[in-house]
C-alpha cells in the first residue's frame, strides 16, 4: 500500500463547500486586501491562541523578522536559537544585521535546552527566539524566567505549533511575541503563503501593523520608516477562517494518529518514538522519531522503496549549512547532531487512514529488522 507523507487534498474535499463560499465571496466583492477577512480573521486567531492581538502577514518568516525588528534587534546584537530548525529560524537575525547564537537542544523533544540558552548568554544578546519543533511547545516557563533575569525579548517561532499548549500558556501568548507560518502543509494552511505575528503589546502590535506595509506613515505618500510589502490577503485570511474553526478536531486526529504510533512502538527496539511532556498539548505538525543504531538512513530507504511517505526534519543542522560556512566550524552542539542523523518523520495528517498507519507501522518494523 502506498501512503503519501501528506495530502492536503483530502482535507480540502472535506471542506471544499466551506472554502469555496467563502473564496467566491471575496472575488466576487472586489476587495482583496487587507479587507474584512483579514480582520475577522486576526481576531479569530488572537482568540484562539489566548494573544491580545494578531497581526496577519505573508509569511511566518517575515513574522519573525517583523518581531526582531519590533524590539530593536539589529547590527551588533546577538539572538539565541536552535540550530535544529529550518532555516528561515537564522536567515531572519542576520537579516537584520545581527548575530545567531546556536544552544543544544534537549533530547527528547528536540526544543532547545534552557540551560543552554543561561550558557549562552553575553553583554551582546539581546533576544531568544525558542521554536516549537514539530507542535510541540519549549519550556517557556525557564525561557521565560532567564529573559526577564536579563532584559531579553523572547519571540515564540511557533510556525509548527498552532494550538500547542505547556503550562505557561498556548503557543504565541506566552512570549513577548510570537510567529506562525500559514504554509499549505502546516496544521493550519493557505492555499499559498501567509504568517501572523501575535502580541500582547499594544506597541509590538502598532510596529507590526506599519511595518507590513511599507513603514510609518504621516500619509499615504509621506513615510518616516522603512518597512515592506508583506500583507495577508483576503483570499488566503477568508481560507483561513475557515480552517480555524476545524482546528481543534484536526489536531485532535493528528494526536490520536499519535498515539497509535505510540503503542505500537513502544518497547520495540531500535526506535524511540515521539515524546509528549507531561501537562503539554502536543499538536504533531510532524510525527518524529529517533531510529538507532545507525539504522535511520536504511529504514529511510526501505520505506521510500515501499511508497511510505517518510522525510528527514532535519538532515543539516543550522550551524552546518553551507551558508555559514567558516562562522560555527569550532562549535559544537552534541544534541543537535545526534538528532540530525536519527530522527525520521512519519505521516501524521488527520485524513490517514487506520489500514494506511498499519501499513507505516508494518514497514518501519520490518525496516529495523531488516
Amino acid at each position: 500500500m502506498s501512503v503519501p507523507l501528506l495530502d492536503l487534498k483530502r482535507q480540502y474535499e472535506m471542506i471544499r463547500d466551506e472554502v469555496e463560499r467563502e473564496v467566491l465571496a471575496v472575488l466576487r466583492s472586489g476587495y482583496y486586501i487587507l479587507g474584512p477577512n483579514v480582520k475577522a480573521f486576526e481576531a479569530e486567531a488572537a482568540d484562539f491562541t489566548g494573544a491580545k492581538f494578531a497581526v496577519g502577514v505573508n509569511s511566518g518568516t517575515d513574522a519573525l523578522r517583523i518581531a526582531l525588528r519590533a524590539f530593536g534587534v539589529g547590527e551588533g546584537d546577538e539572538v539565541i536559537t536552535t540550530a535544529f530548525s529550518y532555516f528561515a529560524t537564522c536567515e531572519i537575525i542576520d537579516d537584520v544585521g545581527a548575530t545567531p547564537v546556536f544552544a543544544d537542544i534537549e533530547p527528547k523533544t528536540f526544543n532547545i535546552d534552557a540551560e543552554d540558552i543561561r550558557r549562552k548568554i553575553t553583554p551582546k544578546t539581546k533576544a531568544i527566539i525558542p521554536v516549537h519543533i514539530f507542535g510541540q511547545m519549549c519550556d517557556m516557563g525557564a525561557v521565560m524566567a532567564i529573559a526577564e533575569e536579563h532584559g531579553l525579548a523572547v519571540i515564540e517561532d511557533a510556525c509548527q505549533a498552532i494550538g500547542a499548549a505547556c503550562p505557561s500558556g498556548k503557543a504565541g501568548s506566552v512570549g513577548h511575541a510570537g510567529a506562525f507560518s500559514f504554509f499549505p502543509s502546516k496544521n493550519l494552511g493557505a492555499v499559498g503563503d501567509g504568517g501572523l505575528i501575535t502580541t500582547n503589546s499594544q506597541e509590538v502590535r502598532d510596529f507590526a501593523v506599519s511595518m507590513r506595509m511599507h513603514g510609518t506613515r504621516n500619509d499615504r505618500y509621506r513615510h518616516e520608516t522603512f518597512g515592506y510589502n508583506t500583507r495577508l490577503d483576503e483570499i488566503q485570511a477568508a481560507v483561513l477562517k475557515v480552517k480555524l474553526r476545524h482546528l481543534d478536531d484536526f489536531n485532535d486526529k493528528r494526536r490520536a494518529n499519535a498515539e497509535r504510533y505510540r503503542l505500537a512502538f513502544a518497547g520495540a527496539g531500535g526506535i524511540e518514538p515521539a515524546h509528549e511532556l507531561e501537562g503539554y498539548r502536543h499538536t504533531y505538525h510532524q510525527y518524529t522519531v529517533r531510529i538507532e543504531d545507525g539504522k535511520r538512513d536504511d529504514t529511510l530507504k526501505h520505506l521510500q522503496e515501499k511508497a511510505i511517505g517518510c522525510a528527514v526534519y532535519y538532515m543539516v543542522p543550522l550551524h552546518r549549512q553551507p551558508a555559514y560556512s567558516g562562522r560555527y566550524d569550532e562549535l559544537s552542539l552534541p544534541e543537535t547532531e545526534r538528532a540530525c542523523n536519527e530522527v525520521l518523520s512519519l505521516p501524521i495528517f488527520p485524513e490517514l487512514t487506520c489500514d494506511e498507519q498499519s501499513a507505516v507501522i508494518e514497514a518501519v518494523q520490518e525496516g529495523l529488522t531488516g
